[in-house]
């Protein structure tokens, strides 16, 4: 299965039909999870939850007294679910405003909206800019951090076709955010060094040729390729 990047799973989660709590029946809440877990062995797989944010659900209401009576702590719980499972479990929270700080729907979906139309636009310009062969400007698109992760990958791969050597230097000296682009990086400077026939001098890291017995930049003898 391919990794997911936290924006694929916002992504998917915004589309996905909501749970309702099986206490009041009220549509469940899409709610990131925080830094820092509520309580120790939650063992939470997913950077978000759905949750039931109803303060008139009744057990929400029921879990004030009952968390009183069993442990005497001035505290409630609420029921979550984590996205595409059945079963729904609880989560401590300290005041009716607990854990709605990162209620995620309407702020997430005018953002998510928003990174959609970018990367939209994104892939228009790749189209263009690969079609008149523009490497240099597909280029810019793989290093800028603006870019969501997804269209930085196509353009990396772009690259790694089109791109002359020097490619390789930014390529290698820029850090990607992702394991997947970092994977696409990694093939492209591979492809892009069998295309050109080059190779990293063992000793300077500079970029000569696979023929080079000697390297041009540091001046030390080479294995041949």
């Amino acid at each position: 299965m391919a990794f997911e990047t936290k924006e694929e799973l916002l992504e998917k989660y915004l589309k996905m039909e909501k749970p309702h709590c099986p206490h009041c029946d009220e549509v469940m809440t899409l709610w990131e999870i925080p830094p820092i877990n509520f309580s120790d062995g939650l063992g939470w797989q997913t950077p978000y939850l759905f949750v039931c944010f109803n303060d008139d659900c009744p057990s929400y209401k029921k879990g004030w007294q009952h968390l009183m009576d069993s442990v005497e702590a001035p505290a409630s719980y609420r029921c979550f679910c984590e996205p595409g499972a059945k079963n729904f479990e609880y989560m401590p929270v300290f005041s009716p405003l607990g854990g709605t700080g990162s209620v995620l729907d309407d702020a997430a979906l005018v953002a998510e909206q928003a990174r959609q139309e970018l990367m939209k636009q994104t892939f228009s310009i790749l189209t263009d800019y690969y079609i008149s062969k523009d490497w240099d400007e597909i280029l810019k698109i793989c290093l800028n951090p603006k870019i969501p992760p997804k269209a930085r990958l196509k353009a990396v791969e772009m690259v790694g076709e089109l791109g002359d050597a020097t490619a390789v230097e930014h390529l290698i000296n820029h850090k990607f955010p992702t394991p997947v682009l970092q994977e696409g990086v990694k093939k492209a400077i591979e492809q892009l060094h069998e295309r050109h026939f080059t190779r990293e001098c063992p000793f300077c890291a500079e970029i000569i040729k696979n023929r080079a017995t000697v390297c041009k930049h540091c001046g030390k003898d080479v294995p041949r390729a």
